[in-house]
């Protein structure tokens, strides 16, 4: 008879997940070896277990019975979907191509260089350009933060195209302006063609997470300003931040202003850095929490409740951080802010002034795991047939003060939302937001600074470049420690 009961610890290795993946069903894998690697990683990792009947330890009476459950599902997607808790689970997935996740999880993926933000307009889709990579096709080109786009090789955005438009390596994107038509509603807004159509090629691209780095002086305070893309997790990442805000220290900083709209999250262990950068005066006291499945749970409280703890730090690996000494922090944020971004946020503010402006973050609280076809789930020894990796929630994170399960994400404190018709420069003093955080720290006029009101359009379910999903990932170094003594009764 299976029973699979979890009773030891697997380490963690969370990742961001790019599309761009091959179609593996033709591998010499079976379907029912596939569903079994599927059945037992849940059975074993998954945050919500114990809310999914199917996943109980005494769910089968014998192997004939677990075999024919087995049997009922056609794909390891399907059964792995049939598994998830959907109440609460928006974020776990499976992937058919390891290899593309473990690139994306270095920071590796092929981009042209534009991201951008996707929304409905009456039957149609259109996108607007967010912000440009640096040395890529998109740069070269000429596109800019602000642009809009209607079609793909003039052939204008659908929900039935659209993966398959923007999915091409090489295309045209055809460039228009938006016109409200000077009314308030929404239904006579249009987009109006032009001639403008820019070529763009994707090449493999490692994004620097550290898009835009200055120290602004503004009515003789001097702010610092950081717009931060994604807790990549590299150590060259991690020392490239410690020695940014190295820069901020020897400029005297006395503010900070942290950009982290575009940021979907990433390593816990970066989070934690940059926490310890931004404050410095709270080494050693609890910077996170976690709860796992009741297994899990329970194992780490009888043996090491240590483990459930992270803590702010005050070295990487020897290196001193240069840590500001905060007592307040102003963040930018927007839906596509999730996971290790809202990890920060929640985290600091039992300790300092959190001051968040823009829209409410994404409401991702949950960290997942990669789980490989092998016997201990780990990369070493996975099943050479096949490309197939799942990344479940395994645990939600808690600030100090217990607080988690902000489904509906971080409440901004002074709530502004981005505007087409003034998206503004990014770094620069009259970017709507920034300017908003700055009117805030020196007491200017914030009239002066508002965006002007306009329409909320609905943003497509596609919510950005349709490539990347957030994550957030743990990378203690104790858990290597621990492997060898992973088993799973079967």
């Amino acid at each position: 008879m299976k029973n699979y009961k979890i009773a030891f610890f697997l380490l963690i290795t969370l990742t961001l997940f790019t599309n761009c993946s091959k179609d593996n069903d033709d591998n010499d894998a079976t379907t029912n070896e596939l569903n079994d690697f599927v059945y037992r990683g849940m059975n074993a990792f998954y945050l919500y277990k114990d809310d999914v009947p199917d996943l109980a330890d005494n769910r089968f009476r014998n192997d004939n019975a677990y075999n024919t459950f087995l049997n009922n599902f056609n794909s390891p997607r399907n059964l792995f979907d049939h598994l998830i808790f959907d109440e609460e689970d928006r974020f776990s997935w499976i992937v058919d191509d390891f290899v593309a996740l473990e690139q994306a999880f270095s920071g590796v993926s092929t981009s042209n260089g534009m991201e951008f933000q996707l929304f409905r307009l009456n039957d149609g889709i259109f996108g607007i350009i967010t912000h440009i990579l640096p040395n890529t096709s998109a740069a070269s080109n000429g596109l800019k933060r602000g642009d809009v786009f209607y079609a793909i090789n003039n052939s204008r955005l659908t929900q039935s195209n659209l993966n398959s438009l923007l999915g091409q390596d090489n295309y045209d994107v055809n460039l228009g302006d938006y016109n409200d038509n000077g009314t308030p509603e929404m239904f006579d807004d249009t987009i109006t063609e032009t001639s403008r159509r820019v070529p763009l090629s994707k090449t493999q691209y490692t994004e620097d997470p550290i898009l835009i780095n200055n120290v602004l002086n503004v009515n003789g305070k001097q702010i610092a300003y950081l717009m931060y893309n994604s807790f990549t997790g590299t150590n060259q990442f991690n020392a490239d931040l410690n020695t940014v805000f190295g820069a901020f220290k020897n400029a005297n900083a006395t503010e900070l202003v942290l950009d982290l709209r575009y940021n979907s999250g990433g390593s816990v262990r970066t989070a934690i850095i940059l926490s310890s950068l931004i404050t410095g005066q709270f080494t050693g006291d609890i910077f996170s929490t976690e709860a796992w499945n009741s297994d899990f749970q329970e194992f780490f409280n009888n043996e090491d409740p240590e483990l459930l703890i992270n803590r702010f730090i005050d070295n990487i690996d020897g290196e001193p951080l240069q840590s500001l000494n905060l007592s307040r922090l102003y963040v930018l944020t927007s839906p596509r802010s999730a996971s290790a971004s809202e990890l920060v946020i929640n985290s600091l503010r039992p300790y300092i002034d959190v001051v968040q402006i823009g829209t409410n973050t994404s409401g991702k609280f949950q960290a997942s795991t990669t789980l490989y076809d092998s016997d201990n789930f780990r990369r070493q020894g996975a099943n050479p047939n096949h490309g197939y990796a799942m990344q479940p929630l395994i645990f939600k994170s808690l600030n100090a003060a217990g607080v988690t399960d902000y489904f509906n994400g971080l409440t901004p404190d002074i709530f502004l939302d981005e505007s087409i018709a003034n998206l503004g420069e990014l770094g620069t003093q009259n970017e709507p937001l920034l300017a908003r955080a700055i009117a805030d720290i020196t007491g200017g006029n914030i009239a002066k600074f508002d965006i002007q009101k306009t329409k909320n359009i609905p943003m497509f379910s596609v919510a950005n470049k349709s490539i990347i999903n957030g994550g957030m990932y743990d990378d203690k170094t104790e858990h290597l420690n621990l492997l060898k003594k992973l088993r799973i009764e079967q």
